[in-house]
């Protein structure tokens, strides 16, 4: 005898089935590419297969973080003596590590695989899925971390964290299919 679904794990299902689904889709336009070509950028964009699976699994890790640890999860701080405003200018004294880290997403540094970077994603969406079936309501939410792309004042709701990430998967999954078919005639869909 089965227990019948709420309509809270029938929304959490439909979440997480249309975020496998772009994660799928994303995937597929590296299959069958070897380091090199998924390290390749064949467009006048610095972007590279590799580099925007890196991206996409960085921001999802960094998004469950914030469902669990709120706005330090996102992990936006700035050296002291730092301001948005100098970073903004091109005065910043210094560089926060993590916009280094961010810039290195989008593409494959050396040493890395796209075997590892595929591993890398496949824990990252199992460790979403494991915080999402943990939460008991995805209404819950916290404020967004102070950054200059955030609203001020905005908060995210799991249930918004998750639509985010399902657009941002899918959108980056279409910018695969077009590396994708300019690096080798391949079309993913």
């Amino acid at each position: 005898m089965s227990t019948p679904s709420t309509p809270l794990d029938s929304e959490r299902a439909d979440l997480l089935a249309g975020l496998a689904t772009a994660r799928a889709a994303l995937t597929k336009a590296v299959r069958g590419l070897d380091d090199k070509q998924a390290a390749a950028s064949p467009t006048v964009s610095t972007l590279c297969l590799g580099g925007l699976v890196k991206h996409v699994a960085s921001t999802e890790a960094g998004w469950t973080r914030f469902v669990v640890e709120g706005p330090s999860g996102m992990r936006h701080d700035l050296p002291d003596g730092v301001t948005w405003a100098d970073l903004a200018a091109g005065t910043a004294h210094r560089i926060p590590q993590w916009m280094i880290d961010h810039g290195n997403e989008f593409r494959m540094l050396p040493g890395e695989t796209l075997d590892g970077v595929l591993r890398h994603y496949e824990e990252v969406a199992a460790r979403t899925e494991e915080v999402v079936a943990g939460v008991p309501d995805l209404s819950a939410a916290h404020p967004l971390p102070d950054a200059p792309w955030n609203e001020p004042g905005g908060v995210r709701s799991v249930r918004r964290v998750l639509a985010h990430l399902i657009a941002e998967t899918a959108q980056h999954a279409g910018h695969a299919d077009i590396l994708r078919e300019t690096l080798d005639g391949q079309k993913a869909t």
